[in-house]
């Protein structure tokens, strides 16, 4: 064999292609170890900064995915592939994997706000995206809660951060809003006495603010009253199945009648 044969092939093509693999592998070594210090640098300034955990962990496999797609696509390159159409297809097919799972992307991005913003916490009871109950997980695509018979529901987040969010344990107290009514006839002096004594003798029922009994409306069949105590958040549904109770126990102990819609017809009898 012709030894300037060898020595022309060593050149040409045996000694650059062997810098180039060796540049590549140490392109593709040097990149994962630098995208390892960026990837941890993120998580330790979010965890800092009291990111939720998942949201850390999610974040930071994103960073890391996309820094080692650089880092090939940089490694190739030094091989001398032509990235330009790689590059070309992977956007393509990130459009349509975006197109495809635009709702699941929607989801994410709630689910990324939702645990940012924090509107409730875990063992909050909230109404949102169509149900209530008390929220048992926050996900990235979706809220878990369980409802006050033990069902557990699975609420996209795209439902619950694109509407209205009630958050009832947000505040230490609530006010319970009730209505009574009773008869035209009955003395109602004596029916707010009766109401205001029931409420007083309440100790969950809070003194500041104060409760309010008042008349409301005089409606078809009855005089409504306004029943507004102010009591603390766990102790509402307590308070009011309670008040409710008395309420009637109280006026028929007293002869106070709480009347159902009537409709009373008067007929002329012609001659």
């Amino acid at each position: 064999m012709d030894t300037s044969n060898m020595d022309g092939m060593l050149n040409d093509y045996i000694i650059p292609w062997a810098i180039n693999i060796g540049m590549a592998v140490a392109i593709f070594i040097i990149g994962r170890i630098v995208a390892g210090i960026i990837v941890n640098v993120v998580r330790k300034l979010m965890t800092k900064s009291g990111t939720d955990e998942m949201l850390v962990n999610f974040v930071c496999s994103i960073v890391r995915a996309v820094l080692m797609l650089f880092i090939v696509i940089a490694a190739l390159n030094q091989l001398g592939v032509d990235t330009t159409s790689f590059i070309a297809l992977i956007g393509a097919a990130g459009l349509a994997i975006g197109l495809s799972l635009q709702s699941t992307l929607q989801n994410f991005a709630a689910g990324v706000m939702l645990i940012l913003f924090k509107p409730f916490k875990l063992g909050d009871f909230i109404e949102a995206g169509g149900s209530a109950g008390v929220v048992e997980k926050i996900s990235i695509f979706t809220t878990i809660m369980k409802t006050g018979d033990n069902r557990e529901i699975m609420v996209p987040n795209g439902a619950i951060y694109g509407g209205t969010i009630t958050n009832n344990s947000a505040r230490d107290t609530r006010r319970i809003d009730m209505v009574f009514g009773i008869g035209y006839d009955d003395d109602i002096k004596k029916a707010k006495e009766l109401l205001n004594e029931i409420l007083a003798a309440d100790d969950r029922i809070l003194k500041d603010p104060a409760p309010l009994v008042a008349v409301a409306e005089l409606a078809d069949s009855s005089v409504n009253f306004n029943v507004r105590p102010w009591v603390k958040s766990g102790d509402y549904w307590g308070v009011l199945f309670d008040v409710t109770e008395k309420v009637k126990l109280t006026f028929d102990e007293n002869k106070i009648s709480i009347p159902y819609p009537q409709m009373d017809i008067h007929m002329d009898k012609s001659e």
